[in-house]
């Protein structure tokens, strides 16, 4: 009996990899990713950033162990993590850095703060000017539920007394 849970268990994590490989197609590749990011990060005057095999591993690797369950938890690796879960269709790229980047409404810059109870913590990590390297990945989570998208940033962003931007940080003093 337990050779069978095992090997169902097994069959289902092999059957949500190949589903993820699969919708790493068209609005979920390395440069839909890197493009999106520039394009928030050219809105706000910060350099761009590029895709880095290493922690892009990082990500898939995270992602596909997301693959069995779904659950929107950070991974506590090295890198700066944005995590998005998502159900009910396709989701993609776009999906998730749009929502990361309209977290921007909530952030104020005169005072490096977020709304009360609102976050930005995804908005910051995505334009951090420190943060030049990523990595991303998209997965179909089993049993239908939906999709777990993450990226990683190195280095990592979002320090306590720090600003996004470079530019501002000398205006401020």
């Amino acid at each position: 009996m337990a050779s069978t849970k095992s090997t169902s268990r097994l069959a289902m994590l092999a059957l949500a990899m190949a589903m993820a490989v699969a919708v790493a197609s068209a609005q979920n590749t390395p440069q839909d990713f890197v493009n999106l990011h520039n394009r928030a990060r050219a809105a706000d005057g910060v350099g761009p950033v590029a895709w880095d095999n290493t922690v892009a591993k990082f990500a898939q690797d995270y992602a596909a162990k997301r693959a069995a369950d779904c659950r929107l938890q950070h991974s506590g690796g090295p890198y700066g993590e944005n995590i998005f879960k998502g159900s009910g269709k396709a989701w993609t790229a776009a999906d998730a850095v749009n929502m990361w980047v309209d977290e921007k409404k909530n952030y104020h810059l005169s005072s490096n703060t977020c709304d009360a109870g609102k976050v930005c913590g995804h908005y910051t990590q995505v334009v951090w000017r420190k943060s030049t390297r990523i990595g991303c990945a998209h997965v179909v989570c089993a049993g239908n539920r939906g999709v777990f998208i993450t990226c990683n940033y190195n280095p990592p962003g979002n320090f306590n007394g720090e600003r996004p931007f470079q530019a501002l940080d000398a205006e401020a003093k």
